[in-house]
């Protein structure tokens, strides 16, 4: 009985494979299963000579969503107890090299390339990793014109790269620089840009998607189905990399990725190889190579624990893991929120699109309105480049309403508020939303430094005091902090969690205390930085060291980014809150000179860090810093500055975990890379120590102790697991052989 894939002959000699995995999963994934089926498919089809072709097409919104890596996880396993994980992962990927090369001749003569049958893939929505990977084998490539879908191979943005042809497929189909953005950097096409790339060859009404891949397959001629590579002559377009054009095309792709990637990511070195090796020879020997990089890369622990991470971890974060399981469905169905500033109105946009009716309230109707007219803004860009239409985008609009009273929130299940830091107005603001909502209607805050118990005392019903800490700019990141406090009911847990799932982003729930998890982690990060610059260390080297580390931005641009001004209200907020708890640090001295003195507020006013031109851009470090600062005449090593940067996020994280404020490491890790970039190469702050050990991390944080301070102490938790060698996730058994 077939479960992934249906098989259905029709009477104009087409046959139709329908890819469905069933009623549990939204989308397609390939499994093991569904690789047997359809392979078995395809054998029927090219035996049976009543069939003149095939069409393979999706009975879901989406063709494929990629391959199910929770598949490659359960391989691994199953090998690692066999002892022979690297030729397990190379079998399996050459079964499925298989299954697509068959496709791809079709029953074709080996020697003369005819007498194969055209195959169409016909996608009605999304298309990613192996489900463009089998269009790519294909003859064929149609799409419905469905703006909101997406095409292409994002397997390098977590930790791999395309395993299964599409890395030697699209190199011979547009040659190294045209295929550069969708191989080496994981960039994703609406449709009608994917055929204008060249990915896809016809973008369709969505009615017609089945209808014109037939017809395709139907008039198919002999010359439309072999593919170029499998046609004397043939020549890798710009040449391969020791032709003239082909190596300068591939000396500086090298560059350009490198520059990026910084030789962090192993599934970039292995896409490059790919390319490389396999340029050199003949396609089947080139898909071999291929899947011998592609198990290389599997096989490396930064791969295992970016897969860990961004994929399996993070899939069960947004299915639930952390839910109370007693709770029924408590999806939003009336939003309120709380100011209509940057952050108020960004939350208000991403409910509205996800199709909850929000009030969008202010201190008065003006800035409500203002508002509204950012998240206009915002709906116009998205229209503008085709992610919806002005359809879909007038609808998210005509579900924000405006408003200066309270008694707007009548009939809202959940209100957040997002008013400024201070605990006077969130409490007034608690006790004027209270008067109006139901008695089980669940209030948050958004704070982002506040305690929620402390703020959930002006509450006449804390148990429905909840934090909901959004990210900034909310319609870009994908974290939420979820923050509960003693009292908190598990029914507001399931509503904040529930809404989120709505919002189509990634929740984690952590205990309350000061700057909750990710701020907790991410603060010491930019005053590290700062106080390096107080040091006399080079602000250049402060920056590129930590770029190189893995982070997206250098501390002091991520000072600039999120202000300077901000930066130094919190650090003088939480030396009052704290009193002597407090420990005084150089980076405030810098950021009170900066701030009160310069007046270098960050990027928001042109003047940080950074210098920037009359445009707004960065025009390189401020040179006051080092007048100020002067420079050491002792630089540290690179690898010092790295250290230093990442050790002390990944410190607070344990801190955070052994005081129970995080419970769950997995969240801990996606919320460490979603939330705030931490080295994505390494999986997470738990992720990172693991792949040390540590016994080394250990060792490394007593040196940084003995000679920077007590910040790089060890945690009782953590000297514990060194004395035992302990990990915070189980070890991989791994062989050392290699893949034939």
């Amino acid at each position: 009985m077939s479960e992934n894939f249906h098989y259905r002959l029709e009477d104009d000699g087409v046959a139709v494979i329908t890819w469905d995995i069933g009623p549990e999963r939204s989308m397609n994934v390939l499994t093991e299963a569904g690789i047997r089926e359809l392979d078995a498919h395809i054998d029927n089809a090219i035996a049976d000579d009543a069939v003149k072709g095939v069409v393979i097409t999706s009975a879901k919104p989406d063709l494929a969503g990629g391959m199910d890596l929770n598949v490659i996880a359960a391989l691994r396993a199953r090998a690692e107890e066999l002892g022979n994980t690297a030729e397990t992962l190379f079998g399996f990927i050459m079964e499925l090299h298989k299954v697509l090369r068959k496709i791809e001749r079709m029953g074709a003569d080996p020697k003369t390339g005819k007498g194969g049958k055209p195959v169409a893939v016909a996608t009605p929505g999304t298309a990613l990793g192996i489900g463009f990977e089998l269009m790519l084998a294909a003859h064929h490539r149609v799409a419905a014109d469905n703006p909101a879908a997406k095409i292409g191979l994002p397997e390098v943005l977590i930790g791999i790269f395309p395993g299964a042809g599409g890395t030697t497929r699209l190199y011979r189909m547009l040659g190294l620089m045209a295929a550069a953005p969708y191989l080496m950097e994981g960039k994703l096409l609406a449709p009608a840009k994917a055929k204008g790339a060249g990915l896809i060859d016809a973008v369709v009404p969505p009615e017609e998607l089945l209808a014109a891949a037939k017809q395709w397959v139907l008039s198919a001629k002999p010359a439309d189905i072999v593919k170029p590579w499998d046609q004397k002559g043939f020549k890798l377009p710009g040449g391969h990399a020791y032709h003239p054009a082909g190596f300068q095309l591939a000396l500086g792709g090298v560059a350009m990725t490198h520059a990026k990637s910084q030789g962090n990511y192993p599934g970039i070195n292995g896409l490059l190889s790919a390319l490389y090796e396999g340029g050199l020879v003949d396609f089947d020997t080139a898909i071999r190579i291929e899947a011998r990089w592609f198990t290389h890369v599997l096989m490396d622990p930064r791969s295992e624990a970016m897969i860990r991470s961004l994929f399996v971890n993070k899939q069960a974060i947004e299915k639930g893991a952390r839910r109370p399981k007693d709770q029924p469905d408590l999806s939003v169905q009336k939003l309120g929120v709380i100011g209509a500033g940057m952050m108020g109105a960004g939350i208000a946009y991403v409910a509205a699109t996800a199709g909850i009716e929000v009030v969008l309230l202010d201190r008065d109707l003006a800035g409500a309105e203002r508002g509204k007219a950012g998240i206009a803004d915002l709906v116009a860009d998205s229209v503008k480049k085709k992610r919806v239409t002005a359809e879909a985008g007038e609808a998210v609009l005509s579900r924000v309403t405006p408003s200066a009273d309270y008694a707007a929130l009548s009939g809202a299940d959940l209100v957040v508020e997002a008013v400024f830091e201070e605990p006077g107005l969130k409490a007034r603001v608690t006790a004027a939303a209270e008067a109006e909502i139901a008695p089980e209607a669940i209030f948050a805050s958004n704070t982002s430094t506040i305690p929620i118990t402390d703020l959930s005392r002006a509450s006449a019903r804390p148990e429905n005091f909840i934090g909901i800490h959004f990210f900034s700019p909310v319609h870009k990141m994908m974290l939420v902090e979820i923050i509960k406090t003693a009292t908190t009911s598990d029914a507001a847990v399931a509503k904040a969690l529930d809404f989120v799932r709505q919002l189509k982003k990634t929740p984690i729930v952590v205990n309350d205390a000061r700057f909750f998890y990710a701020n907790r982690c991410i603060i010491p990060y930019i005053n590290e930085g700062i106080r390096m610059v107080a040091e006399g260390i080079a602000p250049a080297l402060v920056e590129n060291a930590a770029k190189g580390a893995g982070m997206p931005l250098g501390p002091l641009q991520l000072c600039d980014e999120t202000s300077l001004e901000l930066g130094w209200k919190i650090a003088q907020a939480t030396r009052a809150a704290m009193g002597d708890a407090y420990e005084a640090s150089p980076a405030d001295d810098l950021l009170q000179w900066m701030v009160e003195y310069q007046a270098r507020l960050g990027r928001k006013a042109q003047a940080g860090f950074y210098a920037y031109d009359e445009r707004g851009k960065r025009a390189g470090l401020w040179s006051g810093l080092t007048e100020r600062y002067p420079l050491s005449d002792r630089q540290p090593d690179v690898e010092e500055v790295k250290n230093r940067l990442l050790a002390i996020q990944a410190l607070e994280a344990v801190r955070a975990l052994e005081e129970g404020v995080l419970v769950d490491i997995r969240e801990g890790d996606v919320a460490a890379i979603l939330g705030w970039g931490f080295a994505p190469w390494s999986g997470g702050p738990f992720s990172w120590i693991d792949l040390q050990g540590s016994a080394e991390f250990a060792r490394l944080c007593d040196d940084l102790a003995m000679r920077h301070g007590p910040r790089f102490a060890v945690p009782p938790q953590l000297r514990a697991m060194a004395t035992h060698g302990a990990r915070f996730y189980p070890a991989p058994k791994h062989n050392s052989s290699e893949a034939a």
